[in-house]
């Protein structure tokens, strides 16, 4: 395990570094069989994005963590602004987290559900033409009908809300597939969104040892004071950066 990305469990637990069996375990510990973990990057001082993009602020052990994440779920949950932001193609999970997702009971790969008001979205671009597995797209009614006809030739097209895709709506949607362990990989607005209705049951943040300023947004953007609670489980370490794991409390 390089220095690049080698971690430390700091609390709770050994403080030596983890092989990615060990730092995945932490991870699974009280979850649910429906779940709705959200993952995220942020600079010491708040920023959610480094020029545009929260791969700006993503080190080795945050990407590290980023695909570990990947492994024990069942959809990875999108808003289409990030899709289109950081530059998604087709998603899928390597050949090793390929095996552990089959050993574990998980399909090989986890299904992509986009989430988008008014379905901007390109279907001919490679986050449909290269996904190993029919992506959905959780889209409203008020959604242009030419656009949804386009985009049911290469996906599962689902109203889930009339103004906004309604968080409630979306995930009995997803756990009717049978998708019950949802990944959130953001942006801003979709998580605001479902921590506003108290829909996220864990939220996985790395802070990135960088002080950003300028203009950058939060993590939570699009929702009005929520003052949420939540209990921080763990605490992991790879030289300067930190990632924290907290759950609902």
């Amino acid at each position: 395990m390089s220095g690049e990305t080698g971690i430390d469990e700091l609390w709770p637990g050994r403080a030596d570094g983890l092989d990615d069996d060990a730092l995945l375990g932490g991870y699974e510990h009280g979850v649910r069989e429906e779940w709705v973990r959200v993952n995220f990057v942020s600079s010491i001082d708040g920023a959610a994005t480094s020029a545009g993009r929260s791969g700006g602020l993503s080190d080795g052990a945050d990407k590290r963590v980023f695909a570990l994440l990947r492994r024990p779920c069942d959809v990875v949950l999108v808003g289409a602004g990030t899709v289109r932001v950081e530059g998604y193609g087709g998603m899928r999970v390597d050949a090793e987290s390929e095996r552990w997702r089959i050993e574990h009971g998980f399909a090989p790969q986890p299904t992509l559900a986009l989430v988008s008001g008014g379905l901007e979205l390109d279907p001919h671009g490679d986050v449909f033409a290269e996904a190993p597995v029919r992506p959905i797209v959780l889209t409203t009614a008020a959604a242009p009908a030419v656009r949804r006809r386009a985009l049911a030739e290469v996906a599962d097209v689902v109203v889930c809300g009339t103004g906004s895709v309604a968080p409630g709506e979306a995930l009995r949607a997803l756990a009717r597939r049978g998708l019950k362990r949802v990944h959130c990989e953001g942006g801003p607005r979709l998580f605001g969104s479902f921590a506003a209705e108290r829909a996220v049951d864990e939220l996985c943040l790395t802070i990135g040892p960088v002080i950003e300023g300028g203009a950058g947004g939060r993590i939570v953007e699009g929702v009005p004071r929520l003052a949420r609670s939540m209990r921080l489980a763990r605490v992991l370490r790879s030289g300067d950066t930190l990632l924290l794991r907290y759950v609902r409390g």
